[in-house]
This record gives structure tokens, sequence and C-alpha cells, in this order.
């Protein structure tokens, strides 16, 4: 695959001290068989370990463990227990093990440490628990320790809602910017089956603009946002995306969706360059990061 040179239009993003990535599972498997997709985790790694090398904290938040385990059950059973919310939790268990597994032998290929961090919703909301988690991020990377973050679905069913085609609704876009709230990070990149905010959905409307920068997010881009949908692998719509932006440009954090179909793409966006759509820091001391997330589940 040739490397693509596009202008470097972000020169502060080379700046950022603390990054937070996160990964949804469309993008780890493969769409024809649910199968891990090794080459790309193996680059993804790569290029998580090269930004770690020139002295920045990394943070990866990774969907994948439900689709993981699926896989290794078979699709027999899956479909012999679909709709059931119990076998769900299952799958999750089995496949954050093997998901885990998995990062953790790539990551040690590079001479690097990933540490597990599962969260629920309890982890945020409770003032105790959100400290501790604060803690334990500060401590990994103090030690140059990479964190990966999931949303604990063997014990936690709040994001796991069975709908009309057996798909979770609400992915880890939300998770990763409560994380780079959480840690202060100064910039989110979310990694999904899209290149960036366009005023429609590009896969129904052909006439769907791309829109390469938001200065300010306001309601008319939640409006574009609305009827969005995710793939049948993941489960974030562009509306995910959003409200995961409103969350990291008001605790301060630049954000980025790009395209993780070349995880590569790491490497461009760090240097600065003209991919995707960049979200301005907007830091809102009023912001309260819990009532927004609770009025967006209501």
């Amino acid at each position: 695959m040739e490397e693509t040179f596009d202008l470097i239009t972000r020169p502060e993003i080379k700046d950022k001290k603390r990054i937070v990535v996160k990964v949804g599972s469309s993008s780890l498997v493969h769409g024809e068989t649910g199968g891990l997709d090794y080459t790309k985790l193996e680059v993804l790694v790569r290029e998580l370990c090269n930004i770690s090398n020139q002295g920045k904290d990394v943070i990866l938040v990774s969907s994948g463990a439900i689709a993981v385990g699926k896989k290794v059950i078979g699709q027999a059973a899956v479909n012999s227990q679909k709709g059931n919310m119990g076998f769900k939790q299952a799958c999750a268990a089995i496949g954050q093990a093997r998901l885990m597994m998995t990062y953790q032998k790539l990551f040690s290929e590079y001479n690097h440490i990933a540490a597990q961090i599962l969260m629920t919703k309890n982890t945020v909301t409770d003032d105790i628990n959100r400290e501790n988690a604060h803690n334990t991020f500060t401590e990994l990377l103090n030690m140059g320790i990479i964190p990966i973050v999931n949303e604990n679905d063997t014990v936690s069913t709040y994001e796991i809602v069975v709908g009309d085609d057996d798909v979770l609704i609400g992915d880890n876009d939300t998770l990763s910017a409560i994380v780079a709230s959480l840690t202060e990070a100064d910039l989110l990149i979310l990694l999904s089956d899209i290149d960036g905010l366009y005023t429609d959905d590009p896969r129904k409307n052909g006439d769907a603009k791309f829109i390469s920068r938001v200065d300010e997010l306001n309601d008319e881009f939640f409006d574009m946002a609305k009827g969005s949908t995710g793939s049948s692998v993941g489960t974030g719509g562009m509306n995910t995306k959003l409200n995961a932006a409103k969350i990291a440009t008001s605790s301060g954090a630049d954000m980025i969706i790009a395209n993780a179909k070349d995880m590569r793409i790491l490497h461009r966006i760090m240097d600065g360059r003209e991919v995707g759509t960049f979200f301005k820091a907007n830091h809102d001391a009023n912001f309260d990061m819990i009532d927004f997330i609770n009025h967006v589940n209501d």
C-alpha cells in the first residue's frame, strides 16, 4: 500500500503529550468471517508503540471482545442464542481474554507493556471509583505502560441492548471520550470505518460533503448525525462520535475522526497532516460530563 502525503495543516498535533486512541470492532476483524485481522492489529500496535517511543502517553480504547468471543464459540451457537443477554456476556468474557492475550503478545514484540482496564458506568458516576480509576491510569502512564480499556460487558449490560438486528447499540466512542477527560488527555483519535464527518451519510447519499474541521460543535452538526448508523459488526454511528466530541472538546482535548482502513493513518495524524475530521478543543469549566452522559442515554 502506497504512503499518501497530505498537507501538514495541523502542526499543533505534534505537541500533544497524552493521546487516547479508540478502535472499533469493525476495524479489528475480517467482515467476511469475524476473525481477528492480525495484520491490522500488528500495524496498530506498532504505530502506538512508535508514538509512545516519542515520549508521549498513549491509551488504547479497544472494542472487539464480544465479536472475538462469538468467533471462538462458533456461528451455530451464536445463531441458537440470538437475543440472549447472558450469552453475549459470556462471549465478552471469552473474547476479552483472547483479545488481551493478542495485544500483550504484539506489544511485547516492540518492548512495550500493556495493561488492561475494564470500566463500567459506575466507574464514571461514582466519585470514589472515578478517582481510583484516575489514579490507576496515572500510575500506569508514569511507568510508561500502555493501558488498554474496554467496557466491562461481562458484568455490565449498560451498553448492551438487543435491537431488531441483534447488534449492540452504543459502543466505546463515549467511553474513549470519558477516558480522555478522566486522564486529562489533549488528543482523542476515533478510528472507525468512515473517513470523518459528512453533511449526510455518504453510504446513502452520494452528494454528502466531507467536513474537514469543526471549530465549534453546535446543534447543526448533531442534526446532521441523526439517524446515522454504524456497521453490522460495530455499534457506533456518527451520533455517538459527536457525543464523544462534545465530551472531549468540552474537557479540553482536540478530537479527530479518521478511517482505520490503514492503521498507518495514526502517524500521519500525529505528523499534523490533514486526514479525518478535526474537532477543536473548547474547554468549558461548567461542562458536567455525568449530566451530559445521563441526558444522552435518557
